[in-house]
């Protein structure tokens, strides 16, 4: 019953920023950690950052210093925002959260939004 509804993406320019936003539609109890993993064509899926409840988070190299992954509790709403992109960058990306519900505890992926970076 619970759906990830992602919203975002686009297409950017090389150095340019955007801001990618994710929560779950449904009666929520409470969310554990939550995640952003990205996939570009013929690539495997790969987490990009997650952040637990208490606010601690963790990178993908790769992004460390550009990307920043935040969370409103209140809101149920986890946030990615990506400064200085690079071409590299472009994939789907996928929300991906831990939900308790009236289903109990779930793992649930969004839909993916599309970021492309490119001139």
């Amino acid at each position: 019953q619970v759906q990830l509804v992602e919203s975002g993406g686009g297409l950017v320019q090389p150095g340019g920023s955007l801001r990618l936003s994710c929560a779950p539609s449904g009666r929520i109890f409470s969310i554990g950690v939550m995640g952003w993993y990205r996939q570009a064509p013929g690539q495997q899926r790969e987490l990009v950052a997650n952040i637990r409840f208490g606010g601690s988070t963790e990178y993908h190299d790769s992004v460390k210093g550009r990307f920043t992954i935040s969370r409103e509790n209140a809101k149920n709403t986890v946030y990615l925002q990506m400064i200085s992109l690079k071409p590299e960058d472009t994939a789907v990306y996928y929300c991906n959260m831990d939900v308790f519900g009236p289903e109990g505890g779930r793992n649930y992926w969004g839909q993916g939004t599309q970021v492309t970076v490119s001139s």
